[in-house]
């Protein structure tokens, strides 16, 4: 008894671990399976949500300027193209290479206001232009190649970063009037000057070095410095001393480039109306020199095709004119062999006075007639 005892007892504990190791089994299975289900419904730790879009990137195919006054000629340099003439109100676009020829002038406002004025044989391109009103990321570069530049800086350079480039030097704008002068020999001298807005601010040009080795810092009107390479090529910056004749020059390139700003806000925003009024203007009128030609050749094909009104007789070729075999062709819907004898004169004088071949009823109504003979 105590060995059966003894057994059974032992038996129960042998039974109770194995019901234990099934249920941790079991349970072990399930938080297995639910972490795995985890894993399925996270997104995966290394793969980041994409940032979403800004809305100030710029976009290629949308203007960024106008021009708002043009003297003698000028042109655009656009998508590596052949220089096209401009012309007042014309759309300016990012990378447009803007140029003036002798003894002409051009000005051009961007979006934000900032505005240029090219004096002659002068030379700019637009390397960048991203401006969003109200927007934290505006910002422009524009390149003077050659040539007396004036300009006037407005939203971008007061709320984000506007710089100007010329063959050795870099100019951060902050919110002012200013003149470059660059003599289109490359790493030859050029001028940088500071002057007034319209309204008497003054605001500062950051001069440095192509590299971002500081140079210089304007923040008096009326003020410049010169801008030259020096010993091993090393560019340095020099204060100008502008004299009454100098100053009284530039303040004409400063009244011209204040009165285009002027002109040019009324264009940009007549502009940015009516490509929004009608977004498919520019397309319309590059297919408009071709739609007029198209219309008219279309009605001249279609003139000779067109049937006669009401399906009438009025078309006796159809009956009369002898095909191959000598005989005349049978009008559709007419089965009588009579109709299809083309000399027959009744038929003939049917057809002139308007009957309906096609109406086989309208022809058994005509009383017969026999055809004249020959020789008479």
């Amino acid at each position: 008894m105590y060995l059966s005892s003894t057994g059974s007892r032992h038996g129960g504990q042998s039974a109770a671990r194995r019901w234990s190791s099934k249920v941790l089994a079991l349970l072990a299975g399930l938080l297995l399976a639910n972490s795995a289900l985890a894993q399925t419904a996270l997104p995966p730790a290394t793969q980041p949500p994409a940032p979403a879009a800004s809305a100030a990137q710029p976009v290629a195919d949308e203007p960024i300027g106008n021009v708002a006054t043009l003297t003698g000629t000028a042109s655009v340099t656009r998508n590596n193209q052949s220089p096209a003439p401009l012309k007042l109100k014309d759309d300016i676009y990012l990378n447009d290479v803007l140029q003036t020829s002798a003894n002409s002038t051009l000005g051009v406002t961007f979006n934000d206001e900032t505005t240029f004025n090219l004096n002659a044989s002068a030379s700019i391109t637009v390397d960048n232009f991203i401006y969003e009103d109200g927007g934290k990321q505006n910002s422009a570069l524009f390149d003077v190649a050659k040539g007396t530049v004036a300009f006037v800086a407005s939203a971008v350079a007061k709320t984000g970063n506007m710089k100007i480039t010329t063959p050795t030097a870099t100019l951060g704008i902050r919110g002012t009037t200013g003149l470059v002068e660059v003599n289109g020999a490359g790493s030859g001298a050029h001028n940088i000057k500071l002057y007034p807005d319209p309204d008497g601010h003054v605001g500062t040009i950051d001069i440095a070095d192509r590299n971002g080795a500081r140079l210089g810092l304007l923040t008096q009107g009326s003020s410049g410095f010169t801008i030259r390479a020096g010993a091993g090529g090393r560019i340095t910056a020099a204060p100008l001393v502008i004299s009454a004749r100098e100053a009284a020059r530039d303040q004409g390139f400063v009244r011209q480039v204040h009165a285009a700003q002027a002109v040019g806000r009324r264009v940009v925003t007549e502009q940015r109306a009516l490509r929004r009024a009608n977004p498919n203007r520019n397309n319309n009128l590059r297919n408009a020199p071709g739609q007029p030609g198209q219309r008219q050749n279309n009605l001249q094909q279609r003139g000779p095709q067109q049937p006669n009104r009401g399906g009438r007789a009025g078309q006796p070729g159809q009956l009369e004119a002898p095909n191959h075999a000598g005989q005349g062709e049978q009008p559709p819907g007419v089965q009588r062999p009579g109709l299809q004898q083309p000399g027959a004169p009744a038929l003939r004088q049917e057809l002139r006075q308007g009957g309906l071949p096609n109406r086989p009823g309208a022809l058994r109504r005509a009383p017969p007639r026999k055809p004249p003979r020959e020789g008479r």
